[in-house]
């Protein structure tokens, strides 16, 4: 039969008379760059990641750049992060001049190990990018104490986060600043690109606001030199829509994940761990396989479609070369790159599509037990 990795058209069609209004309305008004539609957006989204102030972007790159630039990071400073994760959360560091630190993850959850970070700590370290990566959040507590302790800026990185929690606080209530990405693929996805930079800090939406419209507060009077990094007022319609259902899509991914887990259970395939403490939302439902190209190949031949994220730690891209990293450095985000293999996750994936994959992974896991 097939599985697809996402289905964008499943939640098109769910909600598509909204979304098919959104874009009329857009389309009468000609309100095409910011707008009404992103105002309100803003504002909601704001109050949905349980912060004061949210500005809408571009993208989820731009949302970390600018947030970076309105902390004040340029060159000369150095920004900690990981190296598994997507390469914007280094790139976004680069873009502002700043030298990106890697530090290593933890290998059950994937996220930032808070007791690697000091020791990365020198006096041109101004701020920390914890990586809430595949929908569960970085230990943010410790994090939050170790950059309160040497006064550095702190931006999560939550393009996979929308609506994750730790400590019964959503993304976006940590820090002083943080990324979303609303890719098409994301758990509240734009119908093209789009981002949003949400902080509690009436300053740093102030500058992100002219940053991302050349630097401008009103039209023609330019304090700063600024970028052209605007949200749609396409997009804002269509999240506006979506925010509406997301957690009710958010809730159904995590019984996909739920279903996954107990069709798993005495396999042998390794799973990911949701910690009690955090509410994931599953963005990616990653497995570990130390064969994974073999398994990708015969699942595709199954019809089941798979991702990798991510086959190589940032740190080893030809990109990089110049911070100087080895191999060796990071091998807890070394391992995780090398073994990560992405299975099918959306919210209407039904019980019946799992039920194939599961079969078709469990035979590849007892195969390899056997063979072992």
């Amino acid at each position: 039969m097939g599985v697809p990795f996402v289905d964008l058209k499943a939640q098109y069609h769910s909600i598509k008379a909204e979304i098919d209004a959104a874009l009329i309305g857009t389309m009468e008004s000609c309100a095409f760059t910011l707008g009404p539609e992103v105002a309100a957006l803003e504002k909601d989204f704001a109050v949905y990641a349980g912060t004061n102030f949210a500005a809408g972007v571009n993208n989820g790159t731009s949302a970390l750049h600018l947030a970076l630039l309105a902390a004040g990071v340029g060159p000369g400073d150095e920004v900690i992060t990981v190296p598994f994760t997507f390469i914007a959360s280094a790139s976004a560091i680069h873009y502002t001049g700043a030298k990106p630190v890697f530090v290593d993850i933890d290998p059950v959850t994937f996220t930032m190990d808070p007791a690697a970070i000091e020791a990365a700590i020198t006096p041109r370290t101004k701020a920390i990018v914890p990586v809430h990566l595949f929908g569960q959040m970085a230990d943010m507590e410790p994090i939050m104490a170790i950059a309160k302790k040497h006064n550095l800026f702190v931006l999560e990185d939550a393009a996979q986060a929308h609506g994750a929690e730790y400590n019964g606080k959503r993304a976006g209530s940590f820090g002083d600043a943080t990324g979303f990405s609303f890719y098409p693929g994301k758990n509240m996805g734009a119908a093209g690109e789009g981002g949003m930079t949400v902080t509690p800090h009436a300053e740093i939406n102030r500058k992100v606001r002219m940053l991302r419209d050349w630097g401008a507060e009103k039209k023609y009077h330019h304090e700063i030199i600024g970028y052209n990094m605007r949200l749609e007022g396409i997009q804002g319609a269509v999240l506006r829509v979506k925010l509406k259902y997301i957690e009710k899509w958010t809730e159904m991914r995590r019984d996909a994940a739920a279903r996954y887990k107990s069709m798993f259970e005495g396999t042998g395939v390794v799973t990911p761990v949701a910690l009690d403490n955090r509410r994931h939302v599953y963005h990616i439902y990653a497995i570990r396989t130390n064969d994974r190209a073999r398994w990708i190949d015969e699942l595709n031949k199954k019809g089941i479609q798979t991702g990798i994220h991510y086959p190589f730690p940032l740190h080893t891209l030809k990109a990089f070369d110049f911070l100087g990293y080895k191999q060796g450095q990071f091998p807890h985000s070394e391992k995780a790159a090398a073994e990560v293999l992405s299975l099918p996750m959306f919210p209407e994936l039904t019980s019946v599509q799992q039920e194939e994959v599961v079969a078709a992974v469990a035979a590849l896991q007892k195969d390899a037990l056997q063979t072992a």
